[in-house]
């Protein structure tokens, strides 16, 4: 292993870490830790872009290939199936749901499942008819 790719992996974990912890700060109001998680989740952030000069100096440039549309139209329906799928998720987990948005978000939410289970046909279609 290169001391470059174990250096990527180091400052990788050390920088995720650094910035969940910041988020988690932040987010859970129980802790009153607002400003300080925002400005662990910066250094985190931080932490993380160290990552590309070295990433960039150890990987020599590939010459550009041309664009496939079936793979950018694959990871559009993706994000907008997860997108569906997760706004439904929550929807269910609302503290004092009433049954309607309950079964709003279950429907909402297997919707976006289907669309991200949809996914991988509309690509291999896409793939093979070009």
């Amino acid at each position: 292993m290169k001391k470059e790719t174990l250096l990527e992996i180091i400052l990788g974990t050390i920088g995720g870490l650094v910035f969940a912890i910041g988020m988690c700060m932040s987010l859970i109001p129980e802790w009153n830790l607002f400003t300080t998680g925002i400005v662990i989740a910066i250094v985190g952030f931080i932490i993380l872009l160290c990552i590309i000069p070295i990433y960039r100096k150890s990987r020599p440039k590939k010459e550009p290939k041309p664009i496939n549309w079936g793979f950018v139209l694959a990871w559009i329906i993706g994000v907008v199936g997860a997108l569906i799928m997760g706004f439904g998720m929550s929807k269910t987990m609302i503290d004092g749901a009433t049954q309607t948005e309950m079964i709003t978000g279950i429907i909402t939410g297997v919707i976006g499942l289907i669309i991200c289970v949809l996914d991988y046909p509309v690509y291999s279609y896409l793939k093979k008819n070009k």
